[in-house]
């Protein structure tokens, strides 16, 4: 079997992060607590406790008062099938073939079948959680893309959004470990007769052109989270009514960024760099962490503080852990989104970001998803209409750079690519031998051409929108019958 581990290396700087705590939380006074995740759905973190001016989101900020908010918690991608098979096993959706969204669902084509096994030795956090005695539940999302089971990770399965009896089933002489999924960005929050956020007030990034649709959508986020921060202000109270919450551990979590282009499915800021806040026994209250951690190390983390035994493939880490070495960089992924096939891998360092692009024959506004949207048709017919500034253009436009640097504390909204400055000449080496070291070290299956029966997979369910050269080789290989019907706007 091949050892997974992250690979250990040199880099520019030195981390500094203040705020890390010394020892790792003692839950000696609680006896295996409860552990949940809040789960956020295309939430970027535009919370109060995070600086944003316009959200109201008191819920969310007295969770992070009374426990450890991370600044620098980056998804393992910008989509959430990737990353969320990241976080359930403690790896790098790259490392374990699950990188591909929405993939290997079982789907048969002909004598083609699109499945996918788990490494030998790999199993779930809740499967180590349920082998430890705990009580397992989640509540309707799980988007991994690998081959399983609900029956051996969950003891129970609900309905997506709080319901209020997620653990009433969980007998009284066990603990449990649970999955709450919100609905966030893509909720349709009960506010038609709640105030809703001034339109004319909300901050418009310069990547995107300043138009009413665009602060529509930005608004309308706003409007998301203030409903998402009511539920989790539910949940909390829900667990203080139970007698539970002083022996619960909340892990709050978005797994990307809200769903505009250049957010979420991409790896800048705004689609990987979110919210992660840990409050519960044990934990310290009103710290704030800047050192870079991954969502890989949620699952590691969750197993740890519950006192099971984080098994040594996997590639995240206790975060709380006394002899915690913070970590000189995170690395994300994108690859193939529903049809749109793409290639880009993100490396963090405390204070730069190198993107390297693999598919410059394509432009980053390729077919995809969203091109049904109001918002979508705008952007494009802008777009032909030559309307967008050259910073909107960086993304907008035909043309893809192999490579992007960012300095983050000089340019937070990456519209400055520094890697053709001679200035940065040595930073780009180094971040370019980071990547290519650890592509390596990990094997990272990204490298590799997806399967035959993969791509049938998703020629059939979306035919004619598959324009990618890639499905070439398997047009005709299967008569797929015919057309389907249009999608439902999402």
């Amino acid at each position: 079997m091949k050892k997974y581990a992250f690979l250990t290396a040199s880099i520019i700087l030195a981390l500094t992060s203040p705020g890390i705590c010394a020892e790792s939380p003692s839950v000696a006074a609680i006896e295996r607590p409860n552990i949940l995740w809040i789960y956020l759905e295309d939430v970027s973190r535009w919370f109060g406790c995070y600086g944003d001016k316009l959200a109201e989101t008191p819920n969310i900020d007295r969770l992070a008062k009374t426990g450890v908010r991370f600044d620098r918690f980056y998804t393992c991608a910008g989509v959430c099938s990737a990353m969320r098979s990241g976080t359930v096993t403690g790896m790098m959706q790259t490392s374990i073939g699950a990188h591909q969204h929405r993939s290997h669902r079982n789907v048969r084509i002909g004598e083609y079948v699109d499945s996918h096994q788990l490494p030998r030795g790999i199993k779930t956090v809740p499967e180590y959680f349920r082998a430890a005695g705990y009580y397992t539940f989640n509540d309707g999302k799980d988007d991994y893309n690998f081959d399983w089971s609900k029956d051996n990770l969950y003891d129970s399965y609900g309905a997506m959004n709080f319901q209020g009896d997620e653990w009433a089933n969980c007998p009284k002489d066990k603990p449990f470990f649970g999955q709450i999924q919100l609905k966030g960005g893509k909720d349709r929050p009960p506010f038609e007769d709640a105030e809703k956020v001034d339109r004319a007030a909300v901050p418009v990034p310069p990547y995107y052109p300043d138009i009413p649709l665009v602060r529509e959508e930005i608004a309308h986020h706003y409007d998301c989270i203030k409903w998402t921060d009511q539920q989790v202000g539910m949940i909390v109270e829900q667990l203080k009514k139970d007698g539970i919450y002083d022996k619960t551990i909340v892990l709050l979590l978005s797994d990307h960024g809200y769903k505009l282009h250049r957010d979420k499915q991409f790896l800048y800021e705004g689609g990987i760099n979110m919210a992660f806040v840990v409050a519960g026994p044990g934990i310290a209250s009103g710290e704030v962490r800047s050192d870079l951690v991954s969502s890989i190390d949620v699952g590691p983390t969750s197993l740890a503080l519950a006192g099971i035994e984080v098994p040594k493939h996997m590639e995240g880490r206790f975060v709380f852990a006394s002899d915690y070495q913070p970590r000189e960089f995170v690395v994300a992924a994108r690859d193939r989104c529903d049809y749109t096939i793409e290639h880009i891998r993100a490396v963090v360092t405390p204070k730069y970001k190198y993107l390297r692009n693999f598919l410059t024959d394509r432009p980053f506004m390729q077919p995809s998803y969203k091109d049904p949207w109001p918002v979508s048709q705008e952007l494009r017919r802008m777009m032909a209409a030559n309307e967008m500034n050259a910073t909107q253009m960086l993304f907008f436009g035909a043309q893809k750079p192999s490579e992007e640097l960012y300095d983050l504390t000089k340019d937070p909204h990456e519209v400055n690519n520094i890697a053709g400055d001679p200035k940065y000449a040595e930073v780009l080496a180094q971040h370019r031998q980071l990547l290519s070291n650890w592509m390596q070290e990990t094997d990272d299956q990204g490298q590799y051409p997806e399967s035959d029966a993969a791509l049938l997979a998703v020629l059939k369910e979306w035919r004619s929108r598959c324009v990618n050269p890639e499905y070439d080789r398997v047009r005709g290989l299967v008569d797929l019958g015919p057309e389907p019907k249009p999608r439902k706007k999402k």
